[in-house]
């Protein structure tokens, strides 16, 4: 499957880039026929800080008080809110990034995080907002704790409907063709094409 791999760097930050593999891949929610590997930009330090900068540059107009990550994406944001704690707007803000817990497709603040979600302005960072259900669930989910959804900041993003700004470092044009599919209606499945691998957050595992 590793002989498949493209590289695909960002137009405007050589530093920060992605793999995409194409094949067919089981996720969560849906089937899709391409892996997209993000690991460099959520374990190295200089992909990380390019990345952030990055989104900084697309949100440095809006007011953030807490950074909501997923995906293993805490150090991208730990970065992101160094760097808006230095725009003129965030200037010397004492931005949180937390980690929420993801029950049944909901978000759950426990009470020790509710003060850094109730009355502030909150973004979500994530790795992949593919088909949006995540994205909409965690932006339906700060608003329910009594917060402001300013954004959405993504790593890869498909085409999908949200109530806040969506910014994307990469999209279905960095992997031509790019599909996903519900699984009950995969055309891969009914084409008897095997699984390559199962993919979540941490990386993908490959089916012998």
């Amino acid at each position: 499957m590793e002989k498949r791999v493209r590289g695909v760097l960002s137009r405007v930050n050589s530093e920060v880039g992605i793999k995409v593999i194409p094949g067919h891949f089981a996720t969560r929610h849906s089937h899709v026929n391409y892996c997209v590997d993000m690991t460099g930009i959520k374990s190295e330090l200089n992909a990380a800080k390019a990345a952030a900068k990055l989104f900084c540059d697309c949100f440095s107009s809006t007011p953030v008080d807490t950074i909501i990550t997923l995906d293993r994406m805490k150090m991208v944001g730990a970065f992101i809110a160094h760097y808006l704690s230095h725009s003129q707007l965030n200037k010397s803000q004492n931005i949180c990034v937390i980690t929420p817990e993801i029950t049944d497709d909901k978000m759950l603040l426990r009470d020790n995080f509710l003060p850094y979600v109730k009355n502030k302005s909150v973004l979500l960072l994530t790795a992949s907002a593919t088909t949006g259900k995540d994205a909409n669930n965690v932006v339906e989910g700060i608003r329910y704790y009594g917060g402001t959804p300013v954004g959405v900041a993504t790593v890869f993003g498909g085409e999908f409907d949200c109530s806040v700004p969506v910014y994307k470092l990469f999209g279905s044009d960095d992997a031509p063709g790019y599909s996903s599919y519900s699984p009950v209606d995969c055309p891969l499945c009914r084409a008897g094409v095997k699984v390559d691998a199962v993919v979540n957050s941490y990386g993908y595992s490959k089916i012998l």
